[in-house]
């Protein structure tokens, strides 16, 4: 924790315990009493760093500025809204650059093709966990980093979050390869710049992963072209890195319609990062 942190944090406790002693005396804290609750549940909530991820071998520096990452890719279509907030004051994250990539339908990641993906047609991508893991999350989550080897950017794209640290990617529900639920990578870089060639400078205060619940997977299978992907899905319960944490540790909150996932599907998440962090 950052100095910086640590003073917000003894403030916080601090102001709590005032707020607790007017409490007391206070004629009016019985009717309030709910929804003093509610807004200390929100308030812990916010105070709290999503977790951090493996940044797995597939990650090409940022840049593809863009909304939409879909390029041609089939599957169902999906909305990802996210939030970034100072997890230390919950304030918004302005114009901070987040960065995400996700596998294709049948596995496979653009800049990386010719590495196949774990849908018996091809082999599972380099260094990536095989079987249904156990004991200890895989070492990397599939390994050091690697060199594209090809030019495809599909499901790859960047943008910098607005005033009020929301940013929204158009992309496809994402599928799978042996070894892994489904999940996004994310970045989130701060006190770079933008340019033409894409976000430069600044540092990176964040790596993660988002994660999908099991209902809406299970529908995901009964649809083309995720129908034909006949690699063994990993659960999530089953994940060696996903820790297991609900919506701390990148669970998405997902809506569709039941029965008709294939219609859409719109995924959001606030993510809280500390912004003096620095990552190697």
């Amino acid at each position: 924790m950052t100095r910086r942190r640590a003073l917000i944090a003894g403030g916080a406790v601090v102001a709590a315990a005032g707020i607790g002693a007017a409490a007391v005396t206070s004629a009016a804290a019985d009717e309030d009493t709910g929804a003093k609750a509610a807004t200390d549940a929100r308030a812990e909530e916010c105070y709290q760093l999503t977790s951090t991820y493996t940044e797995g071998p597939y990650y090409i520096d940022a840049d593809k500025i863009r909304a939409d990452i879909t390029e041609d890719r089939e599957g169902i279509p999906m909305t990802l809204k996210l939030k970034v907030i100072d997890s230390a004051t919950c304030a918004p994250l302005r114009f901070a650059c987040v960065d995400i990539w996700h596998c294709d339908a049948g596995g496979v990641y653009s800049g990386y093709e010719d590495q196949g993906s774990g849908d018996g047609g091809g082999t599972p991508p380099t260094g990536a966990p095989t079987g249904a893991p156990t004991g200890s999350p895989p070492p990397g989550g599939g390994g050091g980093h690697q060199e594209p080897t090809d030019d495809e950017r599909y499901l790859r794209g960047t943008q910098l979050t607005d005033k009020k640290g929301f940013v929204t990617f158009k992309t496809i529900f994402p599928g799978w390869y042996q070894g892994r639920a489904l999940h996004i990578h994310t970045k989130v870089h701060v006190d770079g710049e933008m340019t033409d060639s894409g976000y430069e400078g600044g540092t990176t205060c964040h790596t993660g992963q988002f994660f999908f619940d099991e209902v809406a997977a299970v529908e995901s299978e009964k649809v083309e072209p995720y129908a034909s992907n006949t690699a063994t899905r990993t659960t999530l319960t089953q994940d060696g890195i996903y820790d297991q944490s609900g919506v701390k540790g990148g669970l998405l909150k997902l809506t569709y319609a039941p029965g008709h996932i294939a219609r859409g599907v719109t995924s959001s998440l606030t993510m809280g990062v500390d912004p003096d962090a620095v990552e190697s």
